[in-house]
Formats: C-alpha cells, structure tokens, sequence
C-alpha cells in the first residue's frame, strides 16, 4: 500500500495561539511553542502590532492588535507585558522586565534555531506576571527556549 502524500501546498499546522481580549476592545495573542513564536511574530502580526517577550528568559512571544482608530493607553500595554511575562520562565517571580517593540522591528536573524528572533528600538516595560480577570489559565507550561 502507498502512504497518502501530503496536498501540495500544504504548509505547516496553523499556530496554537491563546487569545486574550483586553478592555476597550484590544486583542492579545500568545504563541504556545517555538514554532508558534515563528509564526505568529514573522507571518501574523502586522507592522504596527506590537510584540512583547520577557527580557533575558525563555518565554512565548506576544502581540498586542494594533488598531487603526487609536493607541493603546499605558494600562493596556501593562497588561500585554503582563501577559508575555506569565507566558514565560518568570512567571513566578515578582517584577519582571518585559520587551515591547513594533512588530516590524522584529526579525528571523539567518539559521536561527526556531523561536528565537532579533528586535530592534525595544522599550522595557516592568511589571507582575499575570492575566486578565477572568481569563483562565492555560495547561501548558511557558516555553522552555529563549526567544
């Protein structure tokens, strides 16, 4: 019997991302693995997104949505950093320092092992890990590479 091949064009799985929405209509994406980092910050996130990983520990890459009609004030951007914080090795820990970038500052640095990423003009935004109200927590544990 011959094995089925896979369609042409079929590409990788989609990424397994944890969705988290914020008040006043802001989205937060959350890659689950290497893979999912990859994807989620070099082909899903647009220009003007902005993307968060914590400083200096493994952890999952993180999108705020950007949005045409507004920025997101201090308080939303806490609660990205918040979250790539939680979703990292520093989720026990007390304040962390978390990177924030434009997601068109970010990139594959060539042979780069899957997850790991340069950025560019980052700002550091330190705060507690931890998730909206009333979001559950995942299953999975935080990554375990650095990105």
């Amino acid at each position: 019997m011959i094995p089925k091949s896979e369609p042409r064009g079929a590409g990788p799985p989609p990424p397994r991302l944890l969705r988290y929405p914020l008040a006043g209509g802001w989205e937060v994406l959350a890659g689950r693995s290497d893979a999912d980092n990859d994807r989620l910050s070099l082909k899903l996130a647009r220009p003007d997104d902005l993307w968060f990983h914590v400083r200096g520990m493994p952890g999952s890459h993180v999108i705020l949505r950007a949005r045409p009609d507004r920025q997101p004030d201090r308080d939303t951007l806490r609660r990205a950093a918040a979250i790539a914080a939680y979703h990292s090795k520093a989720r026990d820990g007390g304040t962390v320092a978390v990177s924030c970038t434009e997601a068109r500052h970010v990139s594959k640095p060539r042979g780069a092992s899957p997850g790991t990423v340069a950025i560019r003009k980052e700002r550091i935004i330190k705060v507690r890990p931890g998730l909206p109200p009333g979001a559950p927590a995942p299953e999975d544990p935080p990554p375990a590479r650095e990105g």
